[in-house]
């Protein structure tokens, strides 16, 4: 088995060490999140780290790079108070990849890809038309990561759309039905499937020893 020390990690090669550190956490979200400047000019671009919250209230969070450079995402939904996340599934991870490209703030990633924007009632930002599941969000905080600059996004489900084949009865949205993609490191995207349920699990009554 391979071993990499701190030191080690730290004297790797950079696209080496950002390849291995952004896989070695596992498979990761992949979203793609809406926006729109206060003037009207849309923005969508890929995320991998959008993470469940909470449920009551419902809360997503995702990170953002340090802001030393333009970040279009981040400054669209501070000035207006929403953004939108979509899912990412098999038939667009290509066009979906595509938005992690550098582009300026007059270019919508919208108008350079196949990707369609549709707004919904309530929600400013524009949505990624005809992914299986979309969500309007709105800006609540934001936290500070002293280690390394980044910012952890904290925004509030305030519209949900799903479609409604892809729901179990217990509440559960079956994500394999609808092929959505997850990420592996930076640019690696697979397509998982549910195998297996376990349910909720409750402490097991151990038999006493003799």
């Amino acid at each position: 088995m391979a071993y990499f020390s701190a030191e080690d990690i730290q004297n790797l090669e950079h696209i080496y060490k950002i390849n291995l550190i952004n896989s070695c956490s596992g498979y990761k979200s992949a979203n793609l999140i809406g926006s729109i400047s206060k003037d009207g000019a849309e923005n969508v671009a890929v995320f991998s780290s959008v993470t469940h919250l909470g449920s009551s209230p419902a809360l997503l969070g995702f990170f953002l790079r340090p802001t030393t450079v333009a970040r279009h995402t981040y400054e669209n939904l501070k000035a207006t108070g929403y953004y939108t996340i979509n899912h990412i599934h098999k038939s667009i991870t290509e066009e979906a990849h595509h938005t992690s490209a550098k582009y300026e703030r007059d270019t919508s990633e919208f108008d350079v890809t196949t990707l369609t924007s549709e707004y919904k009632p309530g929600c400013i930002a524009p949505f990624v038309k005809d992914a299986p599941i979309q969500l309007a969000m709105q800006y609540v905080e934001e936290y500070n990561i002293k280690a390394n600059g980044t910012i952890l996004v904290l925004g509030k489900i305030v519209g949900l759309y799903v479609d409604d084949t892809l729901i179990e009865d217990d509440g559960l949205i079956d994500l394999s039905k609808a092929q959505v993609a997850a990420i592996n490191g930076l640019d690696g995207y697979a397509v998982p499937e549910s195998k297996v349920r376990y349910g909720y699990q409750r402490p097991k009554t151990l038999a006493a020893k003799s």
